[in-house]
């Protein structure tokens, strides 16, 4: 068998093994923040520190939050001007275009660490931190702006500067920069708690998994919006700066990815059309259990 389905079957498995887990009530839809939360604050913090422990650092790496941030914008227009057209309610737009913004950053991460290891797991960290600083910037106030909610209309920056990858990611650049080794302890300590970052994650994915035929052609579109033109666009990009190796990789794979669960954390808190979100995360999460992986294998470096 191929080495690299060899690393990715697991996970698909992982993904099923979290459906199966809520079907037969042994954990339900409501324990995936749970896990999420704490692979957020405990494991992915413990793993991007060992990840870019153990990388080289490159020049083009730079680029990558800043290409994250670029596609989130183009996403934008794309989805603002065909969104109005679709004549939808003001809180399905609000989904409709928020989903479109948001990247899973979250599901390629385990694909990234299986096929690449720390090299594809420290470049995708970065890609993650430039859509996660877009998400509780740019694209909450949009959530604000077509949710049914007025209770603010500021932007709380402190939801990202709060982040723990965030601060993980300066301290280990800080440690790699200075040229500081950490102890054998240290290591081997974050390696053990970063451990369980990936089936975690797969299993919370599992347990989302709740797809509804309501509105089925919009959230469709959205899918299409996020996952193909997002494609064109990272290839588009990797190919005007002429990226290269595992950083092209991740620029073009990262901008198809699924649409992310912030989404329906939104549209839960600004009263946006809760159920819509739901159906476009879960399609979407549905097919980039085969498509991320093959673009992955597609584009992978030469």
């Amino acid at each position: 068998m191929n080495p690299f389905v060899e690393k990715i079957i697991p996970l698909i498995l992982a993904f099923f093994a979290g459906i199966a887990f809520k079907k037969l009530k042994l954990l339900s839809k409501d324990d995936a923040p749970v896990l999420l939360r704490f692979v957020l604050t405990v494991t992915l913090p413990a793993l991007t520190i060992i990840a870019i422990s153990n990388v080289k650092l490159v020049a083009d790496m730079i680029y990558i939050p800043f290409l994250a941030i670029a596609v989130v914008i183009l996403m934008f227009l794309i989805s603002s001007t065909v969104g109005k057209r679709l004549k939808m309610s003001r809180p399905m737009f609000g989904s409709f275009l928020v989903g479109t913004m948001i990247m899973n950053t979250a599901y390629s991460l385990p694909f990234f660490a299986a096929a690449f290891g720390n090299e594809g797991l420290a470049r995708a960290s970065l890609f993650d931190i430039g859509n996660t600083f877009m998400i509780f910037t740019f694209t909450y106030y949009n959530a604000i702006k077509y949710g049914e909610n007025k209770k603010t209309d500021k932007i709380d920056w402190g939801k990202f500067l709060r982040l723990p990858p965030l601060w993980a990611m300066l301290i280990a650049l800080g440690w790699k920069l200075g040229g500081v080794q950490m102890a054998p302890v240290a290591l081997n300590f974050l390696d053990m708690i970063g451990q369980p970052t990936v089936p975690l994650v797969m299993i919370a994915l599992g347990l989302y998994f709740e797809p509804k035929t309501n509105n089925l052609g919009k959230a469709l579109i959205a899918v299409f919006i996020r996952m193909v033109i997002g494609l064109g666009i990272g290839i588009i990009l990797a190919t005007v700066l002429h990226l290269q190796g595992i950083t092209r990789t991740v620029v073009i794979v990262n901008s198809a990815l699924p649409i992310g669960f912030n989404t329906l954390i939104f549209a839960n808190l600004e009263n946006m059309d809760r159920e819509f979100a739901a159906t476009c995360v879960s399609i979407s999460i549905f097919i980039a259990l085969f498509y991320i992986p093959l673009l992955i294998y597609l584009f992978r470096p030469l």
